[in-house]
């Protein structure tokens, strides 16, 4: 049975969940992408003030497709996590990012930081990009609009399917899940 939370995701939140654990976010929840993510820890570098608060924030690493007439977004599949992983760490130990949400492995780096500063790294469904759109009630472009579909965008989300793929304690799903089935 899956877990429902509603964003912000607190860090006492964040300690709640398990490697493993099916949950449904309920919301609201930022996006964004290699691009938008250099930009914010240039600021951050600068000591200048971001245009979004990443405190208990969430983060979805996607660039969504163009909405068709009446759907509030198109097609919103999750990216490759590794391409934010230079920038991750300094977002979740300078400015309280708690949630982020991709596909595949994140480096070290990346888990030193969600243990120490506690955050949590869910695995959306690769390849079910307009299912998980679906979940999305609203969108709005909050900041760097020349970004395209890389621009930072609050979504408001209902039952967003995810996964806790690394959890604030270390563990992973991609460790733990493949050790299940060798015997």
């Amino acid at each position: 049975m899956a877990i429902s939370i509603t964003t912000p995701i607190t860090i006492e939140k964040v300690r709640q969940l398990k490697a493993g654990d099916e949950v449904l976010i309920s919301g609201e929840i930022l996006t964004g992408r290699d691009a938008a993510h250099k930009r914010l820890v240039t600021l951050v570098n600068e000591g200048k003030p971001l245009p979004v608060e990443l405190k208990d924030a969430t983060i979805y690493f996607v660039g969504p497709t163009p909405a068709r007439p009446g759907e509030v977004i198109g097609s919103a599949g999750p990216t490759t996590s590794y391409r934010m992983d230079a920038y991750s760490p300094i977002l979740i130990e300078k400015c309280g990012l708690t949630g982020m949400i991709g596909k595949g492995e994140r480096d070290e780096s990346v888990v030193s930081a969600m243990k120490e500063f506690g955050a949590v790294y869910f695995a959306a469904i690769g390849g079910a990009g307009a299912l998980i759109a679906q979940s999305i009630t609203a969108a709005e472009v909050i900041c760097y609009e020349d970004l395209g579909p890389e621009a930072i965008h609050r979504l408001t989300v209902k039952d967003f399917p995810v996964v806790v793929a690394q959890d604030s304690f270390g563990n992973s799903l991609f460790e733990s899940g493949p050790a299940m089935y060798r015997k």
